[in-house]
């Protein structure tokens, strides 16, 4: 099993979870964030550092962002690796950045 970074994170981009993941699995663009799930070690330090709550174990992703599996899985090994924390996106964009528990 890996972690799934959702849509969640797209245009708010906090990365608090890059400076607690123990491997480096995350990868970005200029809109999010990815994990690489063959880097993932499973540990579950990234999810509460998320303050959107955009990261979930594989196997308990919300159905509504079920794609993100395999969007992570194409995109981090596309993406530049990220290991430290950067401004947000949030508050920059139009999106309204709420936590996915606030989605209906």
């Amino acid at each position: 099993m890996t972690y799934v970074v959702t849509s969640v994170c797209y245009d708010c981009k906090y990365t608090d979870c890059v400076e607690v993941c123990p491997v480096d699995c995350f990868y970005e663009d200029e809109h999010t964030l990815y994990i690489h799930p063959d880097e993932c070690i499973d540990c579950d330090a990234c999810v509460p550092e998320c303050p959107i709550e955009a990261i979930f174990p594989e196997d308990e992703v919300p159905e509504r962002w079920k794609d993100d599996i395999q969007l992570n899985a194409e995109r981090a090994p596309e993406c530049e690796n990220i290991t430290e924390k950067k401004e947000a996106l949030a508050g920059k964009t139009d999106k309204d950045c709420k936590k996915a528990s606030e989605y209906d």
